[in-house]
């Protein structure tokens, strides 16, 4: 094989998506530069792979990286593996290829899954323009909102709630999908407004969001009355106009007058 680095990608949840090929280029480099090596030699064990491994997280790759450089100077071959997914994307593995990219290193891929453009196409949003944020970071949110194509986010099931909560007060008027588990036995992909999701029972396991772009034209009264429709009764009128007027884009006054139109015409 050639010598240089490999980045692989490896499953995110469900083992026969492991490429042969990356099966083949794990048992043949000379080392596995790896995210957690115990979680590593979990997929090793499963792909019989013996190749030996080197720890190399955030925390430790400014110490370990120039002597895995060394040895890729030196001829051998070193792959880099995250513990899910494709190194580099909101994993460790992007410094690895910057400093082989500065010491002439080739650098080959080994593609595999990717849970950010999983959820993208199956959350249904447009996919010919995306940014991904990496993992919500609610301080940046109302920035992120200038952002009017689809969004991805990664996110913790511990916070979830709250960043729904978050972004029914930031971009309440955009639907999202709340992707979790992919390629996994509990799969589940949720879409709705924020405020239609408030009150699910909070998803467990990994989780993506994924935001629709921004509404390109001001909503039609048949649009608004829609969405009059889709609030649910038992709200206040007072509360259900400031969900309407989050969604529709209109001011709470005229969304005030009418909520009022509504219950007076039923």
């Amino acid at each position: 094989m050639q010598s240089g680095l490999y980045i692989v990608g490896t499953p995110i949840g469900n083992l026969s998506d492991m490429s042969p090929r990356a099966i083949d280029i794990l048992k043949k480099v000379d080392f596995v530069a790896a995210e957690d090596t115990r979680v590593f030699g979990k997929l090793a064990t499963h792909f019989g792979i013996k190749t030996p491994r080197i720890s190399c997280h955030e925390h430790n790759e400014k110490d370990v990286i120039p002597g895995l450089i060394e040895k890729l100077q030196a001829g051998k071959t070193i792959a880099t593996v995250s513990d899910a997914g494709m190194p580099g994307v909101s994993d460790p593995g992007f410094r690895l290829v910057r400093a082989a990219r500065a010491a002439n290193i080739p650098v080959y891929v080994v593609p595999g899954p990717v849970a950010a453009i999983s959820a993208l196409v199956l959350s249904g949003f447009p996919t010919d323009r995306f940014t991904f944020c990496g993992f919500f970071d609610e301080k940046k949110l109302r920035d992120d909102n200038k952002i009017r194509h689809t969004i991805i986010y990664y996110e913790s099931p511990n916070r979830i709630m709250a960043t729904i909560a978050a972004l029914n007060n930031v971009m309440p008027e955009r639907q999202i999908a709340i992707v979790r588990e992919i390629t996994k036995l509990h799969e589940e992909t949720i879409v709705g407004y924020p405020a239609d999701l408030l009150h699910i029972d909070p998803p467990k396991g990994e989780i993506v969001i994924v935001v629709a772009p921004a509404p390109e034209h001001k909503m039609s009264d048949s649009e608004i009355s829609e969405i009059i429709n889709d609030i649910a009764s038992g709200f206040s009128t007072k509360s259900a106009a400031a969900d309407l007027a989050k969604r529709a884009g209109i001011s709470k006054k005229e969304a005030y007058k009418r909520m009022l139109n509504k219950g007076e015409s039923q």
